[in-house]
């Protein structure tokens, strides 16, 4: 379980809480994953929940996280934890028996195992499920929420740890509201004021995070810009109309837009998409490496073109090239969002139904210009607006007149 990472937990419904580990599992955690699963395990109890392990973030567990595994779950054969893992991790899971544990391939599926759940004081509900299409596609838009939240969750406690600390503030709930009302007033995604939080350096002065600021940039004067015309400093309007710029441009059937976060080793976090199927987006919320071809681009620092998923070995045996299969999707072409320094800063990535060496050379021209000029503007937006939300959390901080620490 790493430090960036760290085992978190998030109700998932009235009747299952998941807890997400991440990093391997190995003789050195062991003390902490058998302390952490017994606390979790007990507040579960205590709801009336079912407990869901969720270890897609989770390379390897050597044998002694195993045994840790096995023996704080073997008393529940009758409710066992449902773990989900990716096949590799499964392999691995199923060298030692765990009549604990059940093993699923992805969350949905593990909450589809659970049989409906009894109403009080009577029989048993009739399935939830009544009509399939859209059920389904409910439950997969809420497991995609609650995947972002427990993504997010460690890096927005670390923040509230540094801000208590920092401000000498009561407890996590003192500066969770002071994050949360950084980010209404100036319009700044909670996700992305507690990364600057946590990666800028401590506020320099009393009165100022930055002494010293001057007078702000102007937004870069770019071709995108201009035809965009709307709120520079709207981050999320901004990333929809760049992405339904470059699905135009490249004449794709869907589209999606990743940028990464420095507070997370720079994994790319989706933060929009047009056209794609549920099970794609909930395997490409998070991406930390190959084979998904918007990590490749990052990579590389160029342009990369998938012109058959079905082809290409590793993609086709990801689950997100397996879901880009399943729903019809045949060619992906990734372009890398480069800043002038040279840094990778995101992805538009563009999918079309029927395979084929694609976009044109033209189209991949102005694709590569459209994502230079996101960049820019992402560069711009995090030295201003992002800036001027810490500064006023600085300044909104309870006990302002008290000194720093």
């Amino acid at each position: 379980m790493t430090s960036r990472s760290p085992l978190t937990m998030v109700p998932a419904t009235d009747r299952v809480t998941v807890v997400c580990l991440a990093g391997a599992l190995d003789a050195d955690c062991r003390v902490q994953l058998a302390r952490q699963l017994t606390r979790h395990l007990d507040r579960a109890v205590r709801q009336g929940h079912r407990l869901i392990l969720d270890m897609m973030a989770v390379p390897t567990v050597d044998e002694a996280a195993r045994q840790t595994l096995r023996n704080e779950t073997a008393h529940l054969a009758g409710a066992p934890v449902l773990v989900v893992a990716t096949p590799e991790l499964r392999k691995e899971l199923e060298q030692d028996d765990l009549p604990g544990a059940r093993l699923h391939g992805t969350l949905i599926e593990a909450l589809t195992s659970l049989p409906p759940a009894p109403a009080p004081g009577g029989p048993a509900r009739p399935p939830r499920y009544g009509n399939p299409p859209a059920e389904a596609d409910h439950l997969r838009r809420e497991i995609f929420g609650l995947r972002a939240k427990a993504r997010t969750s460690g890096l927005i406690g670390i923040a509230q740890g540094m801000l208590i600390a920092r401000y000498g503030l009561p407890g996590p709930d003192a500066a969770f509201a002071l994050l949360r009302e950084g980010s209404q007033q100036c319009n700044v995604p909670l996700r992305v004021l507690a990364s600057a939080a946590v990666t800028a350096p401590p506020p320099q002065t009393e009165a100022h995070w930055f002494a010293g600021r001057g007078t702000h940039a102007p937004p870069p004067d770019s071709a995108f810009l201009r035809s965009y015309g709307g709120d520079v400093t709207d981050r999320r309007q901004l990333l929809a109309a760049a992405l339904d710029t470059a699905i135009a441009v490249s004449e794709a059937d869907a589209g999606e837009v990743h940028l990464t976060d420095p507070a997370q080793d720079h994994a790319l976090f989706l933060e929009g998409h047009r056209g794609l199927d549920a099970d794609y987006w909930d395997e490409v919320a998070l991406v930390t490496g190959a084979p998904v071809v918007c990590a490749v681009a990052q990579e590389r620092l160029q342009p990369v073109a998938v012109p058959d998923v079905a082809a290409d070995e590793a993609l086709a045996a990801h689950p997100a090239g397996q879901a880009l299969l399943a729903a019809g999707c045949r060619a992906v072409y990734s372009e890398p969002m480069i800043t002038p320094e040279g840094y990778c800063t995101g992805t538009l990535t563009l999918h079309r139904n029927g395979p084929g060496i694609w976009p044109a050379a033209t189209r991949r021209t102005e694709l590569a210009r459209l994502a230079a000029d996101v960049a820019a503007w992402r560069s711009w937006y995090r030295r201003t607006v992002v800036l001027d939300a810490l500064e006023h959390l600085h300044r909104s901080r309870p006990g302002r007149g008290a000194r720093n620490r």
